[in-house]
């Protein structure tokens, strides 16, 4: 995590009391700075999670019935459930069976904009639709240097504030700055390079994957935990703070086992 700013930079999650009016709202735009929709590729794994407290966050289908996210956005005490269909007037919510947080993860380091192991599992009562695929997670020795892009996809806000979603994700391709490494990613907007608003994760996008081309494939290297505004200032559309899963790999991998989940491609 960015030690400098503190006050800047916060979790993402979305506390929205009316997630299932979402699509007989107003057309909006997920992901600030204009994200196009991300119908296909990078879109096609990423699901919205809903809370019992109002909270609305993205994961990913890393297979049948598992879903990978950020560990802030699963919280104990409360109820989540799987949004099918989210931009459809016939959307659905649907079981949760079980979530596991990292054992690592603090919320404490987190809320004080350290780094943290912020990675959860959630694996779903009954398995996802055939239209979801399972996405491949990135290899074990994963290196990112500044200038790599990354394409972040997810169900969040336009604009900071904003009470409303379309339930339509969207992706962007953001690149790394600062100095990426195996506890925290920073990206931006190539465009706007963080001095002014631009491409980004903002309000609903926590948990969001990002993901890397290997092979002529996308695969997750991460997954966002925070953003801030231009020059640091709070808010979107500056810095994309991504947690990346490379320490996490094993657990992840050992949890789905344990969960009787079978990870996409068949990975070890």
């Amino acid at each position: 995590m960015i030690r400098h700013h503190r006050s800047a930079r916060a979790p993402i999650l979305f506390l929205f009391a009316a997630l299932l009016a979402i699509a007989a709202s107003a057309p909006t735009v997920a992901m600030v700075g204009g994200a196009q929709p991300a119908t296909g590729g990078a879109g096609r794994a990423v699901v919205m999670l809903d809370g019992s407290g109002g909270t609305v966050c993205t994961a990913t289908a890393i297979g049948r019935d598992l879903l990978l996210t950020a560990a802030h956005c699963v919280q104990p005490g409360s109820e989540y459930k799987f949004l099918d269909n989210p931009a459809s007037r016939e959307a659905k919510l649907k079981d949760v069976a079980r979530i596991e947080r990292h054992p690592q993860f603090d919320l404490k380091r987190l809320f004080a904009h350290l780094a943290t192991a912020d990675v959860a599992l959630v694996k779903l009562a009954e398995p996802l639709p055939a239209r979801i695929p399972g996405a491949p997670l990135g290899g074990d020795s994963e290196t990112v240097a500044v200038g790599d892009a990354f394409v972040v996809a997810g169900y969040g806000v336009t604009a900071r504030g904003a009470e409303k979603l379309d339930g339509v994700v969207r992706a962007a391709t953001l690149v790394a700055t600062g100095q990426p490494g195996t506890l925290q990613i920073r990206l931006f907007d190539p465009r706007t390079k963080a001095d002014s608003a631009g491409l980004g994760a903002c309000t609903g996008d926590s948990g969001a994957p990002a993901f890397r081309e290997e092979n002529g494939s996308l695969a997750i290297i991460g997954v966002v935990s925070w953003s801030t505004g231009p020059k640091l200032t709070a808010g979107c559309g500056g810095l994309t703070g991504i947690t990346p899963i490379v320490l996490y790999r094993t657990w992840i991998i050992a949890t789905a086992r344990a969960l009787v989940s079978p990870l996409a491609f068949g990975q070890r």
